[in-house]
């Protein structure tokens, strides 16, 4: 499955993203806790140089707990703050400031000694589409200033968000890249929803998932579907998997076309809208170990 999605406006905000860096202390990064690789553009690295960065491990309450602590670890290791989140309710996010200033506390000592008591601390908040950005703004702001939605590429032009005297935010539009290298990204984007679904066949990418999860969290399919769940044949009937789980979860809840016919499109959807939905239980698709 070949996922490309790069509208034109994408171009436009990196160039954006670079000429606005020169105006603020530091960069937050957004990235969804469940896919800390996809979610993350890896452009985001060159763009953003030595800037002081925060990691925002945004939906941590449905990715797996030892997911979150294994991220965390990963990049504390490179110098980076983290800051586990659920924007969605507000949780973690009333900490955002003081991680902030800890991260920024060297500078903020050299401001003192300028002068420059009180200086706001200027953070640029960057994020691919459909992370929760915007509803991570708004949180912070204990207000609806940033415009939020579910669709990916909500957010447009560049908005300054002032939380308080000592607190300004950079909102900037979410940005993906050009090129998904690995087709597990398009696939892990495309399962948490930063893709549209139209750019995709539903029941393929909806095999793909059953599959992941089966490796990983076969639990969760069975409390979920009542599915026993094998194990993954060898050679050409592991293509098979998949849908043979897709199959099963269909004829578990009923879902029939005319003819009796297993509605597979129908549970594909299912499928998807409960994963995001959370009904699935806490799962991370991608691990430090893994590369």
């Amino acid at each position: 499955m070949n996922i490309q999605w790069y509208p034109g406006h994408m171009t436009k905000t990196r160039r954006q993203i670079e000429a606005d860096l020169g105006q603020v202390d530091m960069v937050a990064e957004i990235i969804d806790a469940r896919i800390p690789v996809s979610s993350r553009n890896p452009d985001i690295d060159s763009i953003v140089g030595g800037k002081p960065r925060l990691m925002v491990l945004n939906r941590a309450d449905q990715a797996d707990p030892a997911g979150n602590r294994a991220w965390g670890d990963h990049f504390r290791a490179r110098g980076f703050a983290v800051l586990e989140t659920d924007a969605k309710t507000g949780r973690g996010v009333d900490r955002f400031s003081a991680v902030s200033r800890e991260l920024l506390k060297e500078q903020i000592e050299r401001w003192t000694v300028k002068g420059q008591v009180g200086r706001p601390v200027r953070a640029m908040v960057v994020g691919v589409p459909n992370v929760g950005k915007s509803t991570f703004i708004n949180q912070v702001a204990k207000r609806k200033s940033a415009k939020a939605g579910d669709r990916p590429g909500v957010t447009r032009g560049k908005q300054w968000v002032t939380v308080d005297q000592g607190l300004a935010l950079l909102d900037t539009p979410g940005i993906l890249w050009p090129k998904f290298e690995d087709e597990r990204v398009g696939l892990h984007l495309a399962y948490t929803g930063a893709v549209k679904d139209d750019v995709m066949d539903v029941e393929t990418l909806a095999c793909h998932l059953m599959d992941d999860l089966a490796g990983r969290y076969p639990d969760s399919l069975f409390q979920r579907y009542k599915l026993e769940v094998p194990e993954k044949p060898d050679g050409p009937d592991a293509i098979a998997y998949g849908y043979d789980l897709l199959q099963a979860a269909a004829a578990k809840r009923g879902f029939r076309i005319s003819g009796g016919e297993l509605d597979t499109e129908r549970m594909s959807r299912i499928l998807l809208d409960e994963l995001r939905g959370g009904k699935l239980g806490r799962f991370t698709l991608e691990w430090p170990s893994e590369g």
